[in-house]
């Protein structure tokens, strides 16, 4: 709105009436609509209501801006808490900062470039920081907790770096609120050995997640003092939360566990009973286990009728209410069979120790090696892969992954390439490596990707090996590398960085044959470029960080 006319001097206006509550809206209102419909509050229509807007709106401008009633001030917030912790390296820190702000530029059609993928580095970098037993520099603690804030698989390690002052800053800033719920007593220290008044107190006016954290972090120093936890409140827990609660108890589980989980099986919850029933079925000499024996025995027999000995299988014709209280469930899923069903179930939860009994007192690889009648034979391979997994039977699980030469689509009891991983996490790091290393020298990458994720870091040298020697082949053959992407990302982070010089010999195009797709060459060089710029990158990380140190605990 214009002015019209010269408006009074201010030291000459005459003085109005303080506007009423609401006076901004009322000012903005009469703006809108003009002075004509909606006159200013305290003047007349007229060729003077312009001015008195205008003089009004400036009035209340000064009192908005002025007039607020002083509050009482808010209590300062606790000092940070100190770090005791040595100080990262110089370098360390620079590399802190790069890892939490840089971002690799992306190029177009799919392709990465030869930039490495930072971010993708920073959980290497932060375990190899919290192995040395260093603190987080104050200033990256901000980008530290916004990196775990949005990547939870960052946020065991993240915390441990940063430390108490995250914890403290963690209460200052909703964003962060994760911190203290991923900490027992939000963000205090955990209760000591000795601390059981101070331990009972929490767990019993604590936060669901405060619980979680605290029986996992007893459990794990003191099995038996956590079980006793969990049981003076168990029957007054709701049932999602006693599934949660009862799942800790796969840390250290003993034959001490038994009388509880034996309780747990007369739960009201059906997945609090099938939870039970699985910890016990992994204790090969609890009761639960006897007698889920006895039922998977009486199933399986060995036929000696024929020129070589082979397995049959009878399946239960039903589910008692007795396999129903030890954890079978009686309902199959979509497409399966009711007796294939409770089947399967049986034979998980038998000890793998009692099959060389019943057929002949074979071997784990003499018996998987036993031909099975009427079809059974992928029903009961696959039952007997979840028993060595639940129970952590290295020598059934060899038998059941076969060589690795066996055809792709499984080994001798193997259904799956996803039964074989899980399989592998039973073995140790190096017969792991080695198996992974047979499997890709003999199938090569295609179907390797879930058994890798199996394999410690850095890979083992048969299995580095293998790795570039495939990806060598697979660049020979003339595809591109997109398919490998997968792979390459996991070389990147998991090659030992002492491979960067093998592999200096694949950064030049090769000569490209007729058949190859077109530009492929190319595109193999800057795919393996970066991937020696990230293993040189990698073994800098390393050396800015130093030597570990005895002090520390790490190994």
């Amino acid at each position: 709105m214009t002015r019209t006319h010269s408006a009074p001097h201010p030291a000459t206006a005459p003085v109005t009436d303080a506007p009423p509550s609401g006076a901004w809206e009322e000012l903005v209102t009469s703006a809108l609509l003009g002075t004509q419909r909606r006159t200013p509050h305290g003047h007349e229509p007229g060729r003077d209501a312009p001015a008195a807007l205008l003089d009004a709106a400036a009035v209340e401008t000064v009192r908005r801006r002025a007039g607020l009633t002083p509050a009482r001030a808010a209590r300062r917030p606790d000092p940070a808490p100190g770090d005791d912790r040595p100080p990262l390296p110089d370098a360390a820190a620079r590399r802190l900062t790069m890892l939490l702000t840089d971002r690799p530029g992306t190029a177009g059609g799919g392709r990465r470039g030869t930039a490495p993928d930072l971010m993708e580095l920073l959980p290497q970098w932060l375990a190899a920081a919290n192995a040395r037993g260093f603190a987080a520099p104050p200033e990256a603690l901000p980008a530290l907790l916004d990196a775990a804030r949005g990547r939870t698989d960052l946020r065991p390690a993240a915390l441990a770096f940063a430390g108490p002052r995250a914890l403290w800053l963690a209460r200052l800033n909703q964003d962060w609120r994760f911190a203290l719920r991923a900490t027992p007593g939000g963000g205090t220290s955990l209760p000591g050995p000795d601390a059981t008044e101070r331990v009972r107190q929490l767990w019993q006016e604590g936060l669901f997640a405060e619980r979680v954290a605290l029986l996992a972090s007893l459990r794990s120093r003191d099995p038996a003092a956590a079980r006793e936890l969990l049981a003076s409140t168990w029957a007054t827990e709701r049932a999602e939360d006693r599934l949660m609660f009862l799942d800790s108890l796969r840390t250290g589980l003993a034959a001490a566990d038994e009388p509880f989980l034996e309780q747990a099986l007369a739960d009201r919850s059906r997945n609090v009973r099938a939870t039970a029933a699985e910890l016990l079925s992994a204790l090969p000499d609890s009761a639960l286990a006897a007698r889920m024996a006895a039922r998977a025995l009486t199933c399986v027999s060995l036929d000696r009728a024929t020129d070589r000995p082979a397995i049959t299988v009878e399946a239960p014709h039903e589910c008692d209410a007795g396999m129903e209280r030890d954890g079978v469930a009686p309902k199959p899923p979509a497409g399966r069979g009711e007796r294939s069903w409770w089947f399967g179930q049986l034979v998980e939860a038998a000890p793998l120790g009692a099959w060389p009994a019943r057929l002949g007192g074979r071997t784990p690889e003499e018996i998987v090696a036993l031909p099975v009648t009427d079809d059974w034979q992928g029903e009961l391979h696959a039952a007997w892969c979840r028993a060595a997994v639940r129970q952590r039977n290295a020598a059934w699980a060899r038998a059941l992954l076969g060589a690795p030469t066996a055809p792709e689509a499984g080994g001798p009891g193997a259904v799956s390439l996803a039964e074989r991983a899980k399989l592998l996490g039973t073995l140790s790091g190096d017969e792991r490596a080695e198996w992974v290393a047979g499997f890709i020298a003999t199938h090569g990458l295609s179907e390797a990707f879930q058994l890798l994720g199996m394999c410690g870091v850095p890979w083992a040298p048969p299995l580095g090996r293998a790795v570039v020697d495939a990806l060598n082949i697979a660049r020979d053959a003339g595809s591109y590398p997109w398919s490998f992407s997968g792979v390459m990302g996991l070389a990147e982070r998991c090659l030992d960085p002492s491979e960067a010089a093998r592999l200096d010999a694949l950064l030049a195009i090769p000569d490209e044959p007729e058949d190859a797709s077109p530009g492929a060459g190319g595109y193999w060089a800057e795919a393996f470029q970066r991937l020696v710029t990230t293993l040189r990158l990698r073994a800098t990380m390393t050396e800015e960080l130093g030597p570990l140190r005895e002090e520390s605990g790490a190994p």
